[in-house]
């Protein structure tokens, strides 16, 4: 049962349907030609032999005319006929009529025709004299197009007169012929041509859907193996049409797929690396614990360091967390008009505990009304990052400026470590385009390398930005975003936090 399915498969290829298509459309093409524009054009040729030969009966029926009334003899009159005939270059029949006198009414009182004259040797038997007899009773020139032994003639009826009545009838004959053996040669032709159009359609149609469709399967059969997980090499661009910028979007996102797999399976490795760090840390703390000998210094420092690894593991947590809400859009963010100078002062004080650790001054450059439109928890979460991640770069001793101004339009809020030994970790400039990267941290300084990665995507989704200028004397995180307010370019100083939590 499943060999006649084949017949009915093979019918929806593209390559059929486009050599179906084109059959259809060269069919329909040429039958209409057949139907309508040769039976037109036949009606055409038959009009002009008709306006033709009516035109030259005007002009020969005249000497026709003259000879009523005369004594012309018979052969005087058929010579005139032939004469006539000859410049007509038609079949001239010279008919009488014959009109009866009888009661009103009465059929017999009907005129009657009578052949006078017939230019054809052999004459047929009242050939038009259907025709003339509606020219003497409209008293006017009558034409039409008949058929004499299935051949088109074309006849017109001159009625001419004597003594104002119409005692003769001049039908003039020509023989149309010629016109149906050359619609018939014209239809012969068509069909001709419709049969090489449909072979020619058929079959170009079928080649080109064929290469549409090789290529359509190429892209098909790369995207199969990119979905089943086995990249491909780029599929080959060799046109400029729609199926070129198809491969064209399958090489691009194929590039995409690649980075986004690498991107996985980096963020898995590194990610497995960062749990499993303070997971063992803890175990062996764990394990250590148990015995029963420790003295109570060294258990407390056990559980300091247990407590550090927890803390670790909470916040790369709550990072992984923030990066997979980030990466599938979930992320919700209430923007508003924030005060950066305040969200500035507030976040400093925050970090007055890690100071004191750090024994580190944080300077506060606040300019007047500076705010921004965005999402003040993420907003605050940016600047934690940028202080946390210079905290942890910079010597103790060192100082730390966060600094709050408007420029041209921006808010801009910077963070900068600078220090004597900052001199030996300058970073290039590849190792700057890599500072925002996930897991990237550039030394052993610590951190899971995903705060600046988070830092960057926030700024983005709040419609700004966040920048690295890694000198020789300071290292400089800014991040702009779109002011509200743009307040004076003086900066009010605020008083460095010391050590101590105290204004120095």
């Amino acid at each position: 049962m499943a060999a006649p399915a084949q017949p009915r498969l093979r019918l929806r290829s593209l390559a059929n349907k486009l050599a179906l298509l084109f059959s259809a459309i060269i069919a329909i093409a040429f039958a209409g030609v057949l139907l309508y524009v040769v039976p037109q054009l036949q009606s055409n040729l038959e009009e002009q032999a008709l306006r033709d030969l009516r035109r030259v009966a005007g002009a020969t029926s005249d000497p026709l005319g003259e000879a009523m009334g005369t004594d012309i003899t018979e052969a005087q009159l058929n010579m005139l006929v032939r004469a006539a005939s000859d410049r007509a270059d038609a079949r001239v029949m010279l008919l009488g009529v014959q009109r009866s006198v009888g009661f009103p009414g009465d059929p017999s009182e009907a005129p009657s025709l009578y052949l006078i004259s017939d230019s054809q040797v052999e004459p047929r038997a009242r050939s038009g004299y259907g025709l003339a007899m509606a020219a003497v009773a409209r008293d006017a020139v009558e034409d039409g197009v008949g058929r004499e032994r299935g051949d088109p003639v074309a006849r017109v009826a001159t009625p001419l007169f004597f003594r104002g009545r119409a005692d003769w009838v001049a039908v003039y004959a020509r023989d149309l012929s010629e016109v149906g053996e050359i619609v018939g040669l014209i239809r012969r032709r068509v069909l001709v041509a419709a049969a090489v159009a449909l072979f020619v359609a058929s079959a170009g149609g079928y080649l080109v859907a064929q290469t549409v469709a090789a290529r359509v399967r190429r892209v098909e059969s790369a995207a199969k193996q990119v979905a089943a997980g086995d990249f491909v090499d780029p599929v080959p661009v060799d046109s400029a049409d729609e199926i070129g910028d198809l491969a064209h979007a399958f090489n691009d996102m194929q590039e995409q797929l690649v980075r986004l797999d690498r991107a996985r399976r980096e963020f898995i490795a590194n990610a497995s690396h960062e749990l499993r760090t303070p997971i063992f840390s803890l175990g062996g703390f764990a394990e250590l614990l148990q015995d029963e000998e420790l003295d109570a210094e060294t258990r407390d420092e056990f559980l300091g360091q247990m407590r550090e690894q927890t803390e670790r593991l909470k916040k790369l947590a709550a990072d992984l967390l923030d990066l997979s809400r980030l990466d599938a859009g979930a992320l919700q963010l209430s923007l508003e008009n924030v005060d950066l100078g305040e969200l500035a002062r507030d976040v400093a004080a925050e970090f007055i505990p890690v100071l004191n650790g750090h024994e580190t001054e944080l300077e506060l450059e606040v300019a007047d009304d500076v705010s921004a439109c965005c999402d003040r928890q993420r907003m605050a979460q940016i600047v934690r990052i940028l202080l946390d991640n210079a905290l942890r770069h910079t010597p103790e001793h060192a100082a730390v400026r966060l600094s709050v101004a408007a420029v041209d339009g921006t808010a801009r809020v910077a963070v900068a470590d600078r220090g004597p030994q900052l001199e030996g970790r300058r970073v290039e400039q590849t190792v700057v385009r890599q500072a925002f990267d996930r897991f990237y941290t550039g030394d052993a300084a610590g951190g899971s390398g995903l705060g600046l990665a988070i830092a960057r995507e926030l700024a983005e989704r709040m419609e700004g930005g966040i920048a690295l200028d890694a000198g020789s004397r300071e290292t400089v995180f800014t991040v702009e975003l779109p002011a509200v307010e743009a307040g004076g370019e003086e900066r009010e100083h605020e008083p460095a936090v010391g050590p101590a939590g105290t204004a120095s």
